[in-house]
Parts: C-alpha cells; structure tokens; sequence
C-alpha cells in the first residue's frame, strides 16, 4: 500500500463541489457567462466590498491593479522582502521601480516604521512613493491601522496582498481589507484557503476602478454606452488601451462559489491545527511558533516553525531531504525578494539590506496546514521533525 505523504498544503474537493462545476459543464456557458458574475457577488458579500473583478490568477489580479491604479515608469512601489515574486513582479510589469521595507520580527508582516523611515529617505530625494503593497503574510493581518496612517500622511496608494488572510479578522472585523486599502488582491490556488483550480479576484469599494479592471482583464475591449465613440451595433465593440486575456471561466466560478460556502469550516480546523503545533513545539526553546497580533484573527494559510538550525549547527537543507525520506514535504515561505538575481542585478539588492527578513528565511519551515489532517497525522509530523532533528547534532 502506497505511503501516505504531506505537502504543507492541499485542497479539499467535496462531492457538492463537483457536482457544481459539473451542473455548469453541462449548461450553455463555460466562460463569460453568468456565473463569473455570481461569484464576483459572493466575494464581494462575504469579504464586505462593493465591488469584486474575478480573473485568471492572483498574479493577473496584481498586474490588473498596477494598471487600475496607473502605476507607470519611475514610479516607486514599495512592499516586504518576504512575499512571493507577484507582489514585486507586478510593479516590474508596468514599469514601475521596486523597492522593500523589512518585517517585523514578531508578526512577519511589512514593518510599518522600517517602510516611515523608507519613506523619508525617498522625500529626502524629492521622490514620492506611489503605493505599498502589504501582505498579510501567512494569514496575519498587517498593522493596518498604521499603514493607513502613513497612508494618509504621506498620500500613497496602499495595496493588500490578501491572498493568505481569507477568514482572518483584524480589530474584530472580518471585512477589513477593503475598509484600509485601495485595493485588495485575492489567489485561489489550491492550497489557499478555497480554490478555483488556478484563479484571482480583485476587491475594492471603487466602483470606477473596478470597471477598469474587468476592461483591462478582457484585452481591453468594452461595450459599453458611455464610453463607446460609436456605435455600429449590438455587436459593436472598442478598445482604448490595451488590455489582457485575464478571465476566469465558469466552471471555475462555479467550484469557488461552493468552496467559498466551507470558508469558515476550513479556517477553524486550520486554527485547530495549529492550536496543535502551538501546544507541541511552544516549551521547545529550539523552535520558535507564530505570534498572533491581540488585535487580530489568524487565518492560518501558513503555518511559519522557525527553527534555529544556526544555533543547532544544522543544516536546513539536510533537514529537508530527511524529511522527505519521511514522506513530509515541507515548504519555505519565502527566498527575500531582493535576494533574487534579477532584483540583485536591475536594483543593486544585496545580502544585509533586510536583516529581519533575511533571518527569517534562514529559520523559517511551512509545516502541513490544511483540513482533512487528523491528530495522528500531526503526531507523526512533529514527532518526526523532533526525532530528526534529535538525529543530526
């Protein structure tokens, strides 16, 4: 019998999430029909926006609002070292000049007065920041009440990277993001929190913005009256820049509708799971477990062990491949941006710029975190990760 194996993430499909996609294969529309417009409501709804554009992939939904938001050549857009590539690429995409501020320590989200004294240093060469993007890393929502602020006091744009947080909650609100930040970005990936297969959407309570966006998602093309400088027929379409292919289909809309109804089942048995790990590794000075903000719900897409291989004389990639051996794939989230060769190469990045991220991602391992793992599934993950340890020193 084949072993079983853990990756730190993985979707749950259910019977009634396939019998969704299966009701919409089998009606009149695949793509661009109504039920893109069905799950745009339900998003919109459930995370409090007036507005929701549902697209092809988080990465298509930041590059939507890099163009939304008019970001363009020699613009400076800020965000934090440890995200994925998007969250930078998306400025690169448009022109635009990439620059980080490091984390905090504690909460491993963008550092509010690390990004304040980044800030002044660019007013000091007579540049403005043009917007931040913030990442509610792992599931823990940014100090959003600050960056509003300096949001305010400094007159940038300010992005969230939500596609961790889904069901967190910050200062006893689950509809956050949209109350704090221009615009919000969200992935449906499979191991996110619910899943389209490969999907994105983009929430913002500007209505203006996001008619934009879903102009820019559809190669550019509208129909629409107002807009129009003729009109030759119901056929009759323009367009007036460019735009791209970023829709998502029908039969995608139609699984993130159902898995976004299991959202809040799904968040209390990753919290669940890592109630566990917090209990099991917490009195282990060899590890140190997540914080979670007083004022803030975890979401838990993540769930981010530092362990002080350094201290431990360990090898981290040795820890890896034994590991392995046990069938538990763990992950890193994430190589600091700014230590990539083309942001090293294009920016002058260097080892030391970020020091708090850097030290993180030396420590940090993504343990498995999604529904569906039972107490005897954790018991052998943190007993192998002790035991493996225990067998390098």
């Amino acid at each position: 019998m084949k072993s079983k194996t853990y990756s730190y993430g993985k979707q749950n499909i259910s019977g009634e999430d396939i019998e969704s996609v299966v009701r919409v294969l089998q009606s009149d529309w695949l793509t661009q029909g109504p039920t893109v417009g069905e799950f745009e409501k339900a998003l919109a709804d459930k995370f409090g926006a007036q507005f929701a554009a549902a697209c092809s992939n988080g990465t298509a939904g930041l590059h939507l609002i890099a163009l939304g938001l008019g970001w363009s050549k020699g613009d400076v857009i800020i965000t934090t070292p440890i995200t994925f590539l998007a969250s930078a690429n998306c400025a690169i995409y448009v022109g635009a000049d990439v620059d980080f501020a490091d984390i905090d320590p504690i909460y491993y989200t963008i550092d509010p007065n690390n990004l304040e004294d980044k800030i002044k240093s660019y007013r000091k060469e007579n540049i403005n920041v043009k917007a931040v993007i913030a990442v509610d890393y792992a599931g823990q929502p940014s100090d959003w009440e600050a960056l509003k602020s300096l949001k305010d006091k400094y007159g940038f744009q300010l992005v969230n990277d939500f596609c961790h947080a889904p069901g967190a909650e910050y200062k006893n609100d689950y509809c956050y993001a949209v109350n704090y930040a221009d615009a919000v970005n969200m992935s449906f990936h499979p191991v996110k929190h619910f899943t389209t297969g490969e999907g994105g959407a983009v929430l913002s309570n500007d209505g203006n913005f996001i008619k934009r966006i879903k102009t820019l998602r559809t190669h550019g093309a509208t129909k629409d009256p107002d807009i129009l400088e003729k009109n030759d027929g119901p056929w009759y379409y323009e367009m007036h820049e460019v735009g791209f292919n970023y829709r998502i289909t029908d039969f995608q809309c139609a699984l993130g509708i159902s898995q976004l109804k299991k959202l809040d089942s799904f968040i209390i048995e990753r919290r669940k799971i890592a109630k566990y790990y917090d209990n099991f590794f917490k009195n282990d000075e060899r590890f140190i477990i997540p914080h979670v903000n007083k004022n803030s719900s975890h979401a838990y897409h993540l769930y981010p062990l530092q362990t002080k291989f350094d201290e431990l004389g360990i090898s981290k990639k040795d820890f890896f491949e034994k590991m392995k051996e046990k069938n538990i794939f763990l992950q890193v989230h994430y190589i600091p941006v700014h230590l990539q060769p083309y942001y090293r190469k294009r920016f002058g990045f260097k080892e030391g710029d970020f020091p708090e991220a850097e030290s993180f991602y030396k420590r940090e391992i993504s343990l498995p975190i999604y529904p569906g793992l039972k107490v005897e599934d954790l018991n052998y993950i943190t007993e192998s990760i002790v035991a493996t340890i225990d067998s390098m020193k």
